[in-house]
């Protein structure tokens, strides 16, 4: 096995970002630098599978392949996605120790709805990598009521900073507030969007992730996904 593919397993990182750290000299394998082309040899131990080299990130060693987990918290306005111990406001103070789970993207602070959390490295970076077109839904809530034209110019592309985003599906839920289908991941993209039409957010929720749906999760609370979710989630992206 690969060494970046073996960092991820152990929920580490997405293997991309093991190719980063291996890039830029933070792994080490049996006592020296690693390097891209190296692999391990996975062995059974108490604590799970683990590599027979000694795999160290930052000088410290690291853990055995979890199990993975896939779990969905219905994030609150005023969280940071961020894993940020020493910040009260930061999702690290919402996850369970163990297993060890890190947010697939983010929400902005300042946003809600479902965030999808795992240690499955793979999982985390096929629905980051950009040329998956993967589709994010939301609810949307404006400052004043809009008219049909916004909605158009929403669903055609919106030009701000230089660059114009792609075309999307958009409908309307009431006077002020429609449902916006990304495949894109800009940074506060729909805020953006929204003001460059002469709109500010008020209220943004997202609510599904590719076949993965919200549903009826209190706000604020985690639970673990079933096995249709993760099956149907998987097949979606597959």
């Amino acid at each position: 096995m690969r060494l970046a593919q073996y960092i991820a397993l152990t929920g580490l990182c997405s293997r991309r970002g093991a190719t980063r750290l291996i890039r830029d000299g933070q792994i080490s394998i049996d006592g020296r630098l690693a390097n891209h082309i190296d692999s391990v040899t996975l062995i059974d131990t108490p604590q799970g599978q683990a590599a027979q080299q000694h795999i160290c990130y930052q000088g410290k060693p690291l853990p055995a392949v979890e199990h993975k987990q896939y779990w969905m918290l219905n994030k609150l306005v005023g969280t940071d996605c961020r894993l940020l111990p020493h910040d009260p406001s930061s999702l690290w103070h919402l996850l369970p120790k163990q297993p060890r789970l890190y947010p697939v993207g983010r929400l902005d602070k300042d946003s809600r709805g479902l965030l999808l959390l795992t240690n499955d490295g793979e999982l985390t970076q096929r629905l980051m990598h950009p040329d998956f077109h993967h589709r994010k839904r939301y609810r949307v809530r404006l400052n004043k009521a809009f008219d049909e034209l916004f909605l158009t110019q929403m669903a055609a592309g919106v030009s701000y900073k230089n660059l114009t985003t792609l075309p999307c599906q958009v409908r309307r839920l009431d006077d002020s507030q429609f449902e916006i289908v990304l495949t894109q991941g800009l940074n506060r993209q729909i805020r953006r969007m929204s003001q460059a039409l002469g709109y500010r957010v008020v209220d943004l929720e997202r609510v599904a992730i590719e076949s993965l749906s919200l549903g009826d999760l209190p706000p604020g609370q985690l639970r673990q996904l079933t096995d249709h979710e993760l099956t149907a989630l998987q097949a979606s992206i597959a």
